[in-house]
């Protein structure tokens, strides 16, 4: 049932999965506070596939029209060389941008109790309080605190101590480029499609993203991920500059240029024309660490953990944002559910345990077949997007 009285929650990270948490507990009559490091945006987050859980909020509770929010495309295909179409199917998705939908999310929740510049630094609790400590000496206190603060979360290393961050043996080159700054043959040849292309060891996937709105238009930005091997210890710290333990990614400033060259000059040698253009295209690529992170627990007391926090899984599935807004749709759901916060946690934290398990279970299966196995086939409908399972 319902709490019958106002309580607080203090929400840290104010990204897509803290947005979402905030905007459902305070549907609930929870005084809600989200806390976010950032001094300001940060668009470096890239393309995002929209999955049900994704867009749930603008479907059922938003005034914005999802349609100003996204991009689409009807096909799925991957090129060969030449731009050879080596095979193509029926498959619709849609598609959003971090930025997009974060300034969406932010839109609904207003400004007046998102606290920008707070780095949590500490949590602790008793019986009916938990107390979140941040690096500017303030802190904030709550009936429950939730930590949606991505893949190096504070708030796991207080529910879940000692979190492996397990190397998956490659990385994920990202980036975005304005679709106007592409040739005509490349964008015929990417046209309504999700376009991946296969290599030994490694592949990219390419789609439209919506980006700002200029002249009363959305410009619209061509998403890429290429995965790379790079092997552990010492050429890994050697790739990203120094000790590697921790380092999930690189902004661009932080890249390094030799490496970024030698990225261009390999995606000139090797990946079909339309692919290699909109690499070589990019202005500013950024580095994700592709890692495995998956939390024992979701939560300790009043403190719970969710989306990048409780597990960072591997992008292939595209399910990342899709977990964090499953997780707390589903952490809404048992609060209003249940009699207590102690029990809709206790109901909570094992379903979305075990969502995480099974995701990490089938986006490391993906890995190991583009990058090590070279067992990936464009055919395999078991390789498909999907938060549940493929294509679900």
């Amino acid at each position: 049932m319902r709490e019958s009285q106002s309580r607080q929650a203090v929400v840290v990270g104010g990204s897509i999965g803290g947005l979402t948490t905030a905007l459902l507990l305070r549907d609930l009559g929870w005084d809600v506070d989200v806390f976010e490091r950032s001094t300001r945006d940060d668009a470096r987050g890239g393309g995002i596939v929209l999955q049900p859980d994704t867009i749930r909020w603008f479907t059922e509770r938003s005034p914005q029209a999802l349609e100003n929010l996204t991009t689409s495309t009807h096909l799925v295909q991957y090129l060969g060389s030449g731009n050879h179409v080596a095979h193509r199917e029926y498959a619709r998705w849609s598609y959003s941008s971090w930025a997009t939908l974060h300034s969406a999310l932010l839109r609904d929740f207003g400004l007046d109790r998102y606290r920008r510049g707070h780095r949590a630094v500490a949590v602790a609790q008793d019986a009916s309080t938990a107390t979140v400590e941040f690096d500017n000496g303030s802190f904030a206190s709550g009936d429950l605190v939730v930590f949606a603060d991505g893949a190096n979360s504070v708030g796991r290393q207080y529910v879940s101590p000692n979190t492996p961050i397990r190397y998956s043996g490659y990385i994920g080159w990202r980036g975005l480029v304005p679709e106007r700054l592409l040739s005509s043959e490349t964008s015929a040849a990417l046209e309504d499609s999700v376009t991946y292309a296969l290599m030994p060891d490694s592949h990219i996937v390419m789609y439209p993203v919506p980006g700002l709105i200029k002249d009363g238009r959305t410009e619209i930005l061509m998403n890429f991920v290429w995965y790379r091997n790079v092997g552990a210890g010492q050429r890994l710290d050697q790739f990203l500059g120094g000790e590697s333990a921790g380092v999930l990614s690189l902004h661009p400033d932080q890249v390094p240029h030799i490496e970024a060259e030698r990225m261009q000059t390999d995606a000139a040698r090797h990946l079909p024309p339309a692919a290699a253009e909109v690499v070589l295209r990019c202005a500013a690529p950024y580095v994700q660490v592709v890692s495995d992170i998956r939390a024992a627990r979701m939560v300790r007391g009043r403190v719970a953990i969710l989306g990048d926090a409780a597990c960072a899984a591997r992008p292939h599935a595209a399910a990342g944002t899709a977990k964090a807004a499953a997780d707390a749709w589903s952490l809404a759901t048992a609060i209003e559910k249940t009699d207590g916060l102690d029990q809709a946690l206790q109901v909570w934290e094992p379903i979305q345990l075990s969502l995480s398990a099974q995701l990490e279970w089938r986006v490391q299966a993906m890995g190991e077949r583009s990058q090590f196995d070279n067992s990936w086939l464009p055919e395999d409908p078991e390789l498909r997007f999907g938060l549940y399972g493929p294509g679900i």
